[in-house]
């Protein structure tokens, strides 16, 4: 897969920072990100060498752009360097556009003028527009939404595993065996000739049944916890700003004789 490097200026550290947080809410590493700034990623007399900005932009930027960025970065302006997939070039430039990156030929043309550096222009032109001295261009702007993605927290499901108690019956037939003592008259008389005196006891064993409880455990049913994805579509409303155009003739005052 084949990577392009995708470079933008910035007047402020501020606006360059916003593109830096967009393109990570994106989705994008930030170790393909680079921020250079004056007094800290490079000195300051190689932010004026045009060698740092042919190894940023390439052999195609001319000695007057850079020349005026390296203006702008002494001034407190900002470079972007984002390393991505060719696919992912489109879209890193619209975000890199979307937060007032400067006009590298705009402010090549100004420069070297006592005058403050202009203002950013947004989104940058492809090319440079041949103006002659007899013409004066407004340039119109129109903000576009960009809506990216970040991942949070949406609560915690948990669950828990405990036992509890309930009452429960059963039914068991139990035997009993007791002893019985009866008595009974004996009307042979020949039973009366075999009478034994000695004394006598007998023991006979009674019986009962009591219940013995015993528990066992089997599985019923088991729980699968896990986790599972689905998308849907959410409508984001916003407004953004577009540069429009009045065209009002206001004719000449004439003088009343």
């Amino acid at each position: 897969m084949s990577h392009e490097k995708v470079v933008a200026v910035y007047d402020t550290a501020a606006h360059a920072e916003a593109a830096v947080e967009i393109l990570k809410s994106a989705g994008y590493s930030a170790h393909d990100i680079s921020i250079t700034r004056n007094g800290n990623d490079e000195p300051t007399a190689e932010l004026s060498e045009p060698g740092f900005w042919h190894r940023l932009f390439g052999r195609y930027i001319s000695l007057r752009e850079t020349s005026a960025n390296g203006q702008t970065i002494v001034r407190g302006g900002t470079v972007v360097t984002v390393r991505v997939p060719e696919s992912e070039v489109p879209k890193v430039i619209e975000i890199l556009d979307a937060c007032q990156p400067v006009d590298v030929r705009d402010r090549a043309r100004t420069h070297g003028s006592s005058a403050a550096l202009p203002k950013v222009v947004v989104p940058p032109p492809t090319s440079a527009a041949n103006v002659s001295k007899d013409e004066e261009v407004v340039r119109l702007a129109e903000e576009q939404l960009i809506v990216a993605k970040r991942q949070v927290d949406a609560g915690i499901t948990r669950v828990r595993r405990f036992s509890v108690e309930k009452p429960v019956e059963a039914s068991v037939t139990l035997h009993d065996e007791h002893v019985e003592v009866m008595r009974r008259a004996i009307p042979d008389p020949d039973y009366m000739k075999d009478i034994d005196w000695r004394d006598e006891t007998i023991e006979v064993t009674e019986t009962t049944e009591q219940p013995v409880l015993n528990k066992m455990v089997r599985v019923t049913e088991e729980v699968v916890v896990r986790r599972k994805g689905s998308d849907h579509i959410e409508t984001v409303h916003d407004t953004v700003r577009r540069q429009q155009l009045e065209v009002e003739r206001v004719p000449a005052k004439t003088t009343k004789e």
